[in-house]
């Protein structure tokens, strides 16, 4: 259990720690020097069953506040000071409106220097903090009299944090990445570079490769580990921690930073939040509003945009979106708070929904329902909301790590009514899919009718007509999946039913029984579409659309408007092209002329043709084989069964 002091300055809380612990958490000459905490403190106190209490200890000055929230967001149980002889102060109120938004319900307020007061005084203060803890919604936290100096109610306090501690913590996911805001930076002779924090989530164990969460592909492996000064081989959730890094240079890393599992490495400049407006406050907060955001160990300037109601009112909660200035580092369930522009006071906190907030589309009722149900306790409840709003359905490695997950905490036969893709990378609702399936099956449809000599819309055209917000990865899955079901065909790229491929294919049987041997017997110079029409005794026309249609699928190669070659004349011409330029370098449009017999015209033509699909270079009016080209290329694509 971490425990963190908060109260105005000069209320003891360095004292209290050091009675408690036997550690001046006053690590700095200069906080010697002045009497006060300018930094943030550590120390721990042993428990019976061998285990610690940890200790932050925060400065109170109003002008270190942000190092007192960095401090506030990493702490398990909180110790609210507030000196007998002073009573409550500006930086008193502050620091519980803080505590009060991060959400931390679990603490206790002490008042301290009671040998400085009499009974008479002590009650008053007494009264004055259970009246402020209970405005403050902490009206839970249990009132306790300390004196550091003569040890009076010390006996008291340690029994009241030695039990909390021995409470049998929350279960915690297996599946959650390990994830640490930095709090301190330094290096160690033998060491190397050695990073301290708060763990926020997860375990980490020696050997394990981490990164930081804004360069995820560079790797660090953990060296070393110390909990609360302890050498050890783990660390988990919960536990203050120092982490030694191989690799990691001492100034590509620095406070304010976040170290985590590569697997959940994110970052984001906006979120969707639940949001609180401090009930101290005198003004609603309205959209455009600027604040500074505080999350963990990170600071940044951002945009308050209020979701669903023109404003908050003081002391109420809504949904709302930070617009941030700077990418930060975060995950659902991560608790933040918000001070005014000036950094003066501290007027909101609130949980983070979702990390990959939209900038469009955020006041629709269907995400505001969406960002409602991801205010459920569960990631398995969370994820039936999010598909229920999803039409599109989610991309499952991107829902994990908005999430803080390495692995699905739950069988995905636990989620009834949901399409999983073969790798888990696209998740979807029935409901959903029957919807999109639709979409796409009546978009086609109008194409065939109004393009009946159409294969059909290529794939983005497709989604064009059919889902034009469908993120592009996902509408590939979609595709995929009705592929996979028949329920639509894909031939060289193109989209269609499957019914309207078979009378297309039809169609172009008869066409390319007749067309095809004409261009293989006509060698280098085959026939002319209104030549093949009349020969075949065709309409023109088909045959000119059939003729595209096998081009799209490599049947045929079109040089220029209406002259088709066959493949294997086409092979033959890129034989002849490969010769030239080996024997002599470059290809020119009379070298090649006099090889294939044709005009000078055909050959440039033919030449420019093999510009355009890769296997020659132009320079200048001779033409270089491209290196490592086929023959000629290969249409990918694949054909419609």
């Amino acid at each position: 259990m971490i425990v963190g002091t908060a109260g105005h300055i000069d209320h003891g809380k360095t004292a209290l720690v050091r009675a408690l612990t036997g550690v001046d958490a006053d690590r700095l000459p200069e906080e010697k020097r002045r009497g006060i905490t300018i930094e943030l403190g550590y120390a721990a106190m042993p428990t019976p069953g061998g285990g610690q209490v940890g200790f932050v200890d925060v400065p109170g000055h109003e002008k270190l506040v942000r190092t007192m929230v960095a401090g506030a967001s990493g702490i398990d149980y909180a110790l609210l000071l507030v000196a007998a002889d002073d009573g409550v102060m500006p930086q008193t109120v502050e620091h519980l409106t803080i505590l009060s938004l991060l959400g931390i319900d679990r603490g206790a307020a002490v008042i301290t220097k009671i040998d400085r007061a009499d009974d008479s005084l002590r009650h008053e203060r007494e009264v004055q903090v259970k009246a402020l803890l209970a405005g403050a919604g902490l009206g839970g936290y249990p009132v306790l009299s300390v004196s550091a100096q003569r040890g009076d109610g010390l006996a008291d306090l340690r029994a009241l944090l030695l039990s909390e501690a021995a409470r049998p913590p929350a279960a915690a996911t297996e599946e959650a990445g390990f994830r640490m805001g930095l709090d301190r930076v330094f290096t160690l002779d033998g060491v190397g570079t050695v990073v301290a924090g708060s763990i926020a989530a997860g375990t980490v164990h020696i050997g394990d490769a981490l990164c930081l969460a804004h360069a995820p592909e560079k790797h660090y492996r953990v060296r070393s580990l110390q909990v609360h000064g302890k050498s050890a081989e783990a660390a988990h959730a919960g536990q203050r921690c120092a982490v030694g890094l191989a690799g990691l240079e001492r100034g590509a890393v620095e406070r304010g930073q976040t170290l985590c599992d590569p697997a959940i490495a994110n970052s984001t400049q906006r979120l969707d939040v639940w949001l609180q407006l401090a009930a101290t406050e005198t003004k609603a907060l309205r959209s455009g509003t600027l604040v500074h955001l505080h999350t963990g160990t990170q600071e940044c300037m951002a945009s308050v945009a209020v979701l669903g109601k023109p404003s908050i009112a003081p002391g109420e909660s809504a949904l709302a979106q930070l617009v941030l200035q700077q990418p930060v580092h975060a995950w659902h369930g991560d608790r933040f708070v918000l001070r005014d522009a000036s950094a003066s006071r501290t007027v909101a906190g609130g949980t983070v929904l979702d990390t990959a907030a939209p900038a469009r589309y955020r006041q629709t009722p269907e995400r505001l329902a969406c960002l409602h149900t991801q205010r459920a306790v569960g990631a398995i409840q969370r994820l039936r909301g999010a598909l229920a709003h999803a039409p599109f359905g989610l991309h499952g490695p991107s829902w994990l790590r908005g999430e803080g997950l390495r692995a699905w905490p739950f069988k995905p036969d636990e989620l009834p009514g949901v399409v999983w893709a073969e790798a888990q990378d696209w998740i979807i609702s029935s409901e959903q899919l029957a919807a999109g399936e639709a979409a796409v099956l009546q978009a086609l449809q109008a194409f065939h009718t109004a393009h009946p000599e159409d294969m059909g819309p290529d794939l983005q055209r497709a989604r064009r007509l059919a889902a034009p917000r469908m993120p592009e990865a996902l509408w590939g899955q979609l595709v995929g999946h009705m592929a996979q079901a028949g329920k639509l065909a894909r031939r060289s790229g193109f989209l269609h039913l499957p019914e309207h491929g078979a009378q297309l294919r039809a169609a172009d049987k008869i066409v390319a029984e007749r067309a095809l041997p004409m261009l293989l017997d006509g060698r280098f110079d085959p026939p002319w579409v209104r030549d093949i029409a009349n020969n075949a005794h065709l309409p023109e026309a088909q045959v000119r659309q059939v003729l595209a249609r096998l081009a799209q699928g490599g049947e045929v190669f079109q040089v220029v408007k209406d002259l088709y070659y066959h493949p294997q004349v086409v092979q033959q011409l890129a034989s002849l092209a490969r010769g030239i330029a080996q024997r002599e370098g470059t290809i020119t449009a009379a070298s090649f002329r006099d090889a294939t017999g044709l005009g000078r015209k055909r050959a440039i033509q033919i030449l420019e043709f093999f510009d355009r699909i890769g296997f020659l270079r132009r320079v200048g009016d001779a033409h270089l084989l491209r290196t490592g080209t086929p023959l000629f290329p290969e249409e990918e694509g694949e054909q419609a069964s």
